[in-house]
């Protein structure tokens, strides 16, 4: 576990929020939602698992031509499944606990740009969030609003889209 635990240890992070669909890995079970509660207890840090944030969604009811700067499916239907309620929710409460604890989201893939959590990023730094990637082995990075993948919009309502022509195409 050093090499997970190290950046969080660095950035002095006390409560890791799990966005993985379903919080569990055959093939590395330390990693199950209550293997990593107990170890990270052991380490000072909390472990909530967050379901709202999940990724996988499948498609959305949404107008399709709203996130169409997505060349990905999976990422054009996670970035549709932000717009619904549930997501908002589920942002919401991420940025509740962020108020009271140093925060970090965690999911299956290591790098942020090939995860939903760049698009969870966005949300957060069109909210007004700074937000940092921690990454095993590289110093922390800043995350700039549509750094990876389809042009972002923020809408009146700081909700983030990527529509086909955002970026002047």
């Amino acid at each position: 576990m050093p090499t997970f635990l190290e950046p969080l240890d660095q950035a002095r992070i006390d409560l890791l929020v799990d966005v993985r669909a379903q919080p569990g890995s055959r093939r590395n079970p330390q990693f199950g939602s209550a293997e990593m509660a107990r170890w990270l207890s052991d380490a000072g840090i909390g472990y909530l698992h967050l379901p709202a944030l999940g990724g996988r969604r499948g498609r959305q009811s949404v107008d399709p031509t709203i996130n169409a700067g997505w060349q990905n499916a999976s990422f054009k239907n996670y970035a549709d499944y932000t717009l619904t309620d549930e997501y908002q929710r589920g942002l919401a409460e991420l940025i509740t606990l962020a108020r009271s604890h140093r925060v970090a989201i965690m999911c299956g893939e290591p790098v942020p740009w090939r995860c939903h959590r760049q698009l969870i990023a966005n949300s957060l730094v069109a909210q007004g969030w700074t937000v940092w990637h921690l990454i095993s082995g590289s110093a922390p990075r800043e995350h700039r609003l549509g750094q990876w993948g389809a042009t972002p919009v923020v809408d009146e309502r700081r909700r983030v889209t990527y529509p086909a022509d955002a970026d002047g195409a």
